[in-house]
């Protein structure tokens, strides 16, 4: 059973920084791809950052230059640094994994169960 782990949200001000974790535990063969999404009240969940193994690293455009991801393959961790937080970047984050599994002869996706960011104006 492949399990996200979360951590790192919370309430700050405008111009304030959070740094987001997420680590992936379980029989993980490799990982393709692991990045973080969000979903604010009435909107559909879109795209921050993702890394993917062997490719590019991106950003949503309304965080570039604010926002970095990193991964540590050997922790099985994401990390999305996020500075100059503006209001708009509130809403509920969920780490995404693509994963290999040595047991089942295939990728599969997974989500993690979401850390609240709220920024104040």
């Amino acid at each position: 059973q492949v399990q996200l782990v979360e951590s790192g949200g919370g309430l700050v001000q405008a111009g304030g920084s959070l740094t987001l974790s997420c680590a992936a535990s379980g029989r993980i063969f490799s990982i393709n791809a692991m990045g973080w999404y969000r979903q604010a009240p009435g909107k559909q969940r879109e795209l921050v950052a993702a890394t993917i193994s062997g490719g590019p690293t991106n950003y949503a455009d309304s965080v570039k230059g604010r926002f970095t991801i990193s991964r540590d393959n050997a922790k099985k961790t994401v990390v999305l640094q996020m500075n100059s937080l503006k209001p708009e970047d509130t809403g509920v984050y969920y780490c995404h994994a693509d994963l290999a599994l040595a047991t089942m002869g295939g990728s599969y996706e997974y989500w993690g169960q979401g850390t609240q960011v709220t920024v104040s104006s």
